[in-house]
């Protein structure tokens, strides 16, 4: 018998595809074990209100794999340590209210499903005696220590999309067309959206861009008879010498929105070629529908190494994606660290020797 007798399940940060997935792994996984999982809705809230968690059965995952969301909602408003919360008890600080809850309902472990915010703040919680380990969520693919995480695959795979459908109407009317992708401060699903989209121009975070090469690179190509471009921009991008593109800046406890690349390039671009110049931001469409095979495999996986750990008494740790294995790391080497693209990475090289432009 394990000495684990009841576990939660939490998701926090921005919603990706394949959490479900990951809920589902868990309480079937712990559930064959002995296990009974208690779901705690709205991340952390799900241990301040108790209204806020249930129990969840192998009959209550069933058939979510497929969808998109998360069956136990989620939050993303900043750091919780930083503010006092009020609940019909009374006023409390955010992290003791947290522990004394945690030890009230019964729970052993917690299973923390989350981006770098989510897992920071698990680490903290970790760090003040709750048992628990960490899974990794990003569609940005931004955090250190995994070669992937659930998410990208599916953000990825409808940049793809949504380049391709581009290609027809930029091509039709001879139009430079400039869509902005999500991904915050690192290029990964630029870069990989923009080379499997077939872009022409890809500018990341990672290599500030100067306007004139790009509107160059557009002209040569209708010099040789392209006279169309697709232009990929990433959310944190910015020009050299410049800063990223702002919708809010950071106040209080709430960080900076980033969000107005796109528009920026394509205004730019307009003026400097003279060419009809459009632009779309993906956005949200990117986190929505159903998660892709790899996220859904993925995600199962990291789900079952997390109780597996919890069985083995292994907290602490995040599950990280080490092909062709699924392996712990300790979450203080993970926390405050954030995962860019490498500027030697092959797919650079790969892009660069087929004529695409990084505006450098």
């Amino acid at each position: 018998m394990p000495s684990l007798k009841k576990i939660g399940v939490l998701t926090g940060g921005g919603d990706a595809p394949g959490l479900n997935a990951v809920i589902r792994a868990v309480v079937k996984a712990a559930h064959n074990a002995g296990v009974e999982v208690i779901g705690l809705e709205d991340s952390f809230d799900g241990l301040i209100y108790p209204e806020k968690s249930r129990r969840l059965t192998p009959r209550d995952v069933t058939g979510i794999l497929r969808l998109g969301g998360t069956i136990l909602g989620t939050v993303n408003r900043g750091n919780p340590f930083l503010e006092p919360i009020t609940t019909p008890e009374g006023t409390f600080d955010y992290a003791e209210r947290v522990l004394e809850m945690f030890h009230r309902t019964g729970l052993d472990a917690l299973v923390c499903i989350g981006g770098d915010g989510t897992l920071s703040i698990s680490y903290e919680f970790f760090k003040k005696g709750i048992p628990l380990v960490g899974v990794p969520k990003t569609i940005d693919n931004d955090i250190v220590a995994t070669n992937s995480s659930f998410g990208f695959d599916t953000a990825v795979s409808f940049a793809m999309e949504a380049i391709d459908r581009l290609h027809t109407t930029a091509e039709a009317h001879r139009r430079i067309l400039v869509v902005e992708v999500m991904g915050r401060y690192a290029g990964w699903i630029a870069l990989h959206g923009g080379v499997a989209g077939g872009a022409d121009v890809i500018l990341i975070p990672e290599i500030p861009y100067d306007l004139d090469q790009v509107a160059q690179c557009i002209r040569d190509r209708d010099a040789w008879g392209a006279r169309f471009s697709i232009v990929v921009v990433a959310e944190g991008a910015r020009p050299k010498g410049g800063q990223v593109s702002l919708l809010q800046e950071a106040r209080g406890n709430q960080p900076e929105r980033l969000g107005g690349a796109g528009m920026r390039v394509a205004k730019e671009l307009e003026a400097r070629t003279g060419k009809e110049t459009r632009y779309v931001v993906l956005g949200h469409l990117q986190r929505g529908g159903a998660p892709t095979a790899f996220d859904r495999t993925l995600a199962t996986r990291f789900g079952g190494k997390a109780v597996e750990l919890l069985l083995a008494g292994q907290f602490g740790m995040m599950v990280a994606n080490h092909p062709p294995d699924i392996v712990p790391v300790p979450l203080g080497e993970v926390v405050g660290k954030i995962r860019t693209v490498p500027l030697d990475y092959d797919l650079i090289h790969t892009a660069r020797a087929m004529g695409v432009s990084f505006g450098d």
